[in-house]
């Protein structure tokens, strides 16, 4: 037991590969106790929870391993690249405005839930929220607020806009992957319920389903045996396409952060353009919506968005290693502020959801694109379907522009709330 947790990133991804095969392997069964289990529980999230379960219990250590680095850096814009190859960007744009509406829901939902929750916990525990100078606890929220609206470029700005201690700060960073993984495991359940919560909602689904049923018919025509051949020229378009949105995304950065004031001061609203990660899924997207214009659309017959989406398993699972179950108590009276937050943020999507008939799909999408940013939306929306894994990149890159503004004024409204 003394070599545990295990630190090798050969030995962890072999682990992780058993975990997804595990997955897959009891997902198949047609009658029996796992069948009744998968209609319960999605496949993603169980993806999603059984690495979690390794970290918990100390088999595996994610702080060590760099594996989330290479999933996101390599394998997902890889993915996206794929999964765009064969996309109909005219039927995307009918999807219609509720997809921006949910969107902004999520956002707004984050800017008043931060101040609301202080305000309710300051009234049975104001210790929990108080702290003096730059160890406020508001000004710590504040980064979790940038994370939320954007993701970590806009987290980042959040830390050098308010100045929270930084020897604070990894307790923050724990509620934000604590809460924000908590609901991304709800929302994954709710994946698997689509139907029923798309009544209950009195959702208009057609623009999806068309744009779903486009897509399978047209895989369907052109599908085929895929050949050796086919799959070192998807491996080419993929990580060519990898390697020149790095290039660019590198390049266009740092022109930004030579040229720009505004970008290159962390204390800017428009700072988090600044991030690497973000310009490099904006130009894999872009390469793949390019193919999509020439005779390499034709390869999603040979399953291009399917080696995509084992691309994007295997980001689920790195992902899910991220959770540390047993650290869900550490800081009970901080985990709550963030619990009751998300809270906020999810009934207000439900209700404008409600309001307008919008489909899950876009109350999840817009949500993700907000909490979960360009690593978990493209994933989220993947699972309805791969054809719409699109509307996630686009919505996600929409909350890195709006993610530093929208966290400040929330940065703003939990310093008033820090002090009623």
């Amino acid at each position: 037991m003394d070599h545990l947790p295990l630190t090798d990133d050969t030995v962890i991804l072999g682990l992780l590969c058993l975990c997804l095969g595990f997955v897959f392997y009891t997902s198949s069964f047609k009658s029996g106790f796992w069948s009744k289990f998968y209609k319960v529980v999605p496949t993603l999230l169980m993806c999603y929870m059984l690495p979690a379960v390794l970290t918990s219990f100390g088999l595996i250590s994610e702080e060590s391993s760099n594996l989330y680095y290479i999933a996101s850096r390599y394998l997902l814009p890889a993915a996206l690249i794929l999964m765009t190859l064969s996309i109909d960007l005219k039927a995307i744009m009918n999807l219609g405005s509720k997809a921006l509406i949910m969107f902004f829901t999520g956002t707004i939902g984050i800017v008043i839930g931060g101040p609301i929750a202080i305000l309710i916990v300051s009234i049975f525990s104001p210790e929990t929220v108080g702290g003096a100078g730059f160890d406020a606890v508001w000004r710590g929220l504040a980064t979790i607020a940038g994370s939320w609206i954007g993701g970590g470029a806009n987290q980042a700005a959040m830390l050098e806009v308010f100045q929270y201690n930084p020897a604070n700060f990894g307790g923050m960073i724990l509620i934000d992957i604590v809460v924000a993984n908590i609901w991304m495991a709800i929302i994954l359940l709710g994946v698997g319920k689509t139907e029923r919560i798309d009544r209950w909602l009195k959702a208009d689904t057609s623009s999806i389903d068309n744009l779903r049923a486009k897509v399978t018919a047209y895989t369907a025509k052109i599908a085929r045996i895929p050949t050796l051949k086919d799959y070192i020229i998807l491996t080419s378009l993929a990580f060519t396409g990898v390697g020149i949105a790095h290039f660019l995304g590198f390049h266009f950065t740092d022109f930004l952060q030579s040229n720009f004031e505004i970008i290159r001061n962390k204390e800017k609203a428009l700072s988090s353009l600044g991030s690497e990660f973000l310009w490099m899924v904006v130009f894999a997207t872009t390469v793949g919506i390019l193919l999509s214009f020439t005779k390499a659309k034709l390869y999603e017959g040979a399953g291009a968005s399917k080696i995509g989406g084992l691309f994007i398993y295997i980001l689920v699972a790195t992902i899910g290693m991220k959770m540390d179950l047993g650290k869900v108590l550490e800081n009970p009276g901080l985990i709550l502020i963030g619990l009751i937050w998300i809270s906020i943020h999810a009934g207000l999507l439900i209700l404008v959801a409600k309001l307008i008939k919008a489909p899950f799909f876009f109350l999840a999408v817009g949500s993700q694109a907000n909490v979960g940013g360009a690593a978990s939306a493209p994933v989220v929306a993947a699972e309805f379907h791969p054809s719409l894994t699109s509307v996630g990149i686009l919505l996600a890159v929409l909350g890195y522009v709006v993610g530093t503004a929208g966290a400040y004024i929330c940065g703003l409204l939990m310093e008033v709330a820090s002090k009623v």
